[in-house]
Parts: structure tokens; sequence; C-alpha cells
């Protein structure tokens, strides 16, 4: 006979509360084998899929939904095409992160009392001024020689 885990030892081992192992159970990520009163219990491929689950939404960083769409995808080219678009959406992120890091750099370097008074702070404040009382799309850089890759 197989173990069977409890839902309370599977939470402590995977480091879940067991609210979120019912949340993952009512997404479809995971399912219990059994049940013994109001206990869930689940087999070593329960937690394999847990772990699955994880891989995706813990390391990968991917939405629920989106960890759920990939681990129900049949086919190697409908997985890719969501993995795909996460990934680009991941980079997309990393290229404004990286952007706001670099112009905090910027600000915490800055050795003028007030930021007005800094000629790269001073000008691009003074921009996006005038191009909200001209109600123009603001476009200007902060940091125009930053790259926009990581």
């Amino acid at each position: 006979m197989k173990p069977l885990f409890s839902i309370s030892e599977v939470a402590k081992a995977f480091d879940l509360s067991v609210p979120a192992l019912r949340y993952y159970e009512e997404r479809g990520l995971i399912r219990p084998v059994a049940r013994r009163g109001r206990v869930r219990y689940y087999d070593r491929t329960g937690l394999e899929q847990l772990a699955y689950a994880q891989l995706w939404h813990n390391d990968g960083m991917m939405p629920l939904a989106d960890t759920a769409a990939v681990m129900e995808s049949k086919h190697v080219e409908d997985r890719r095409a969501l993995i795909a678009e996460q990934r680009e959406a991941m980079l997309a992120r990393i290229r404004k992160l990286t952007r706001a890091a670099a112009v905090l750099e910027h600000l915490l370097e800055c050795p003028n009392d007030r930021p007005v008074d800094c000629p790269v702070t001073g000008a691009y404040i003074r921009a996006r001024v005038d191009a909200a009382l001209a109600g123009e799309e603001f476009l200007n850089d902060f940091l125009p020689d930053h790259p926009d890759e990581p």
C-alpha cells in the first residue's frame, strides 16, 4: 500500500498553509486521493503534481491561472506559447525595474540639496510639466542614455 500524507503534513513539508493547498485544489492544480472525515490525503503522485505547480508558480513566477493553463496544456506548442508570453512579460518588467533602479541610483548620487537644481532631474521635471500643460503625451526618458535592456 502506498503511503498517504495528510494535508497538514503536505503543507508543512512544502512550506504552504493548509488554505493555500485547498486553493491549489480548487484551481485544479492538485487532487487528494482520499479523505478520512474532513482530512484530505495525498499520495506521492499528488506531491509531485504540487512540486510541478510550484516550479511554474514559485520558480517561474507565473500567476496561478497561468500555472494551471501550462499544467493543463496537452501539447508542447501550447505550453511553449504560454511560457513565451510569460517570459516576454517578465522581461518587460525587468526592463522597467532596471530603469527604475537606475533612476533611484541617480537620485541617490545627486549632490544637489533640491532635486530641481540637478541638471538631469530639473530638466525632466520641467519637460514633464510642459507636456502636461500642453496636453501632450510625455515621452522624455529621465535617463536617456540608459539602455533599455538589462
